[in-house]
Order: C-alpha cells, then sequence, then structure tokens
C-alpha cells in the first residue's frame, strides 16, 4: 500500500534538516527547501530549481505543497479585488485586496466558515467546516501581494483578519501564519501592520497578552450593553463586557497597545442615546479608538443602517469625550466583497 505522503509545511526548518542528512544529504539542503517554500512560495517541487533532479525527486517521493489555489477573482469599481480561494481538499474561503491612495490591506480568512452565529454577518451563516492550516493563511497573503504588485504597482502594506472565521477559535494556526509572515524567512512584514480582529473571546485576548504579541487588536463590539451585544451577537451571552473589559485592560497593561472597537450602528438595534452614552463609558477603560462602520445589508431583515443623524451623534458624542473616532466606508460592496458580506456565493463554493 502506498504511503501517504506528508505536507511538506508542516515541517520546521530543523525537520527538513534532520531529514536530509537521514537520506544521505547536506543538512543545508533543508534550508534550501525552506527558503523556496516560505521565501519563494514555490508550488512544486520543479520549481526549486537550485537543487538536483535527484533531490527533487526526492521530495516528490515523500511529499506534497498543498498550496491554495485562486480559482476566481472579482474587481469592484472601487478597485477592491475579491479573491475565491480554493483549498487541497476542495473547500473555499474568500479573500479581500483593499487599496486606497496610501496602502493596500489584504483581508484575510482563518477558518471555512465561522464557529460564531453573530446576526448581521453572511459569514456566520455559513457552517463552520475548518480551521485553516498556517500555510494557508499565508498563501492567501501572498496571493493578495502578488495582486497588489500587479494591480497597483507596489508590494502589500497592510493586513487585517477580518475575513471569514474568528481567528481567536484557530489560535494556533493563525500565531504560527503570522509568524511566518512577519519572519524574515517569510514576508518579512512588521507585525505593527498586522490587525487581527476578534468578536471577543476574553481568555484568548489573555492568551495573546501573555504570549507577548506584537501586532494590533481590534474587538467587534456594535454594543456596550449586554442585552443588546447578546442580541447582535448570540454567542457573547457566555461572555459578559464585564469579563471583555477585563481582558483589554489586561491586554493593554501588558502590550500597552490601544484597542480599536469595531462598531456598525442600526437602525432601531444600537442607535439611541443610551448606546451612544454606554459606548463613550466603555471606551474610557482601556486607550481605545472607534471605527464606525457602515452597514452592508446581507438579506431583508431586522438590520438595517442607521441613519445619517444617528452616526453623526456618535461622532459627537466620542470626539467631546476625546475618543478618536473613524467613519470607515465599505468597500466593494458590488462584488460582495465588504464587511460581512463574505459568503462565498460565486460558483466555485462547494457546501
Amino acid at each position: 500500500m502506498q504511503k501517504e505522503k506528508k505536507d511538506i509545511r508542516t515541517l520546521t526548518k530543523e525537520q527538513l534538516r534532520d531529514f536530509f542528512t537521514a537520506n544521505g544529504d547536506k543538512a543545508f539542503r533543508g534550508d534550501q527547501v525552506y527558503e523556496w517554500l516560505w521565501g519563494k512560495g514555490v508550488h512544486s517541487f520543479e520549481g526549486m530549481t537550485n537543487l538536483a533532479k535527484t533531490t527533487r525527486q526526492l521530495l516528490e517521493e515523500h511529499f506534497i505543497i498543498n498550496h491554495i489555489k485562486v480559482d476566481h477573482i472579482q474587481r469592484s469599481n472601487d478597485g477592491t479585488v475579491k479573491n475565491a480561494v480554493r483549498l487541497h481538499d476542495g473547500l473555499v474561503v474568500e479573500s479581500v485586496l483593499i487599496p486606497t491612495e496610501t496602502r493596500t490591506t489584504a483581508c484575510v480568512s482563518s477558518q471555512v466558515g465561522c464557529s460564531l452565529d453573530c446576526n448581521f454577518c453572511a459569514t456566520a451563516r455559513l457552517k463552520r467546516m475548518r480551521n485553516l492550516n498556517p500555510d494557508e493563511i499565508y498563501d492567501q497573503v501572498v496571493a493578495i501581494d502578488n495582486e497588489s504588485r500587479l494591480y497597483h504597482n507596489r508590494p502589500l502594506s497592510n493586513i487585517v483578519f477580518m475575513g471569514m472565521g474568528e481567528p481567536l477559535m484557530n489560535y494556533n494556526n493563525v500565531i504560527k501564519a503570522i509568524e511566518k509572515i512577519t519572519s524574515p524567512e517569510g514576508l518579512g512584514m512588521s507585525p505593527k501592520r498586522i490587525t487581527l480582529s476578534t468578536s471577543g473571546i476574553p481568555k484568548m485576548i489573555k492568551k495573546l497578552a501573555d504570549d507577548g504579541v506584537k501586532f494590533k487588536l481590534a474587538v467587534s463590539l456594535h454594543s456596550a450593553i449586554d442585552e443588546v451585544r447578546s442580541r447582535i451577537m448570540p454567542f457573547s451571552e457566555n461572555f459578559p463586557l464585564k469579563e471583555l473589559r477585563e481582558a483589554l485592560q489586561y491586554w493593554y497593561t501588558k502590550t500597552k497597545s490601544r484597542i480599536t472597537y469595531e462598531y456598525v450602528v442600526w437602525k432601531g438595534i444600537n442607535d439611541r442615546k443610551e448606546d451612544i452614552d454606554a459606548l463613550v463609558r466603555f471606551c474610557k477603560y482601556v486607550p481605545c479608538k472607534v471605527n464606525l462602520i457602515e452597514y452592508n445589508p446581507i438579506d431583508d431583515g431586522e438590520f438595517r443602517q442607521a441613519e445619517p443623524e444617528a452616526i453623526d451623534n456618535y461622532i459627537r458624542a466620542l470626539e467631546q469625550n476625546d475618543i478618536v473616532v473613524k467613519v470607515r466606508r465599505s468597500r466593494g460592496k458590488d462584488i460582495d466583497a465588504a464587511c460581512g458580506q463574505l459568503a462565498n456565493k460565486n460558483d466555485a463554493a462547494i457546501y
């Protein structure tokens, strides 16, 4: 019976070196292969051109490279690009390139589907199929970096973990992917250009702080009143705002890095004065800034974009309390690439 081949990108550099010495070759071959896999991003052993043919055949006999394939690309009128990314097992996730005049940002996915149940988000309506592996997350970034260079003549400048899935429910793989992205042997990106966005899992936020991560943290808040937040994000009943607040205070004590609160305002849900006052109070616990996000409807249900007056009321109250606030206009709405819209509507998806 033929032995099942191992995905070579699950091996560390040391394990690759050990493989070559065990097969009668020099250890530095492992360094060469590692550079091809992560620094140069090759998708086949044939592409490792500085290796002898016999060495490439040896790798072919023992390993595979489970690289992603960008199955389908959509380009928005505003320059946003959405990728349907097919994984080695046929499942599909989506990732997005968001350009502005000064930067290009990759919005990457961490799970196939999502573990959570936020009522306003299309991704949450998909069943969580599995976590993405570190190399699958890394490959999304490489693909978008290539697109940034192709379409905008500049390398990728920022990464946000705001695509499909809850990153903290795939903690180990996300952290390993970020280590590869920031490593000089990988993409060499500064961790300060990476933002991980979470729906707010207190225990895992504390673990991030204990692990001494250097990237930025954003929290999908949407309400600073427990009852309202539970209506918007039912899972948050298990993580009351008091616990979230304590975790964020712990984060700031350990990292000295301020939090970004992602906050969508909906008509008749969180657009009252008491909602605004609660957010202002919550913002005073930890140094932070607030992104007010334009809502992108996913159906004709209860969630409707708030009136401009409600947004203005939020801005006024936050600014009067010296809290930095920005209104984030959505990009890529015409191709369902905007915040909360990633749901594999293209024909490439398999479910």
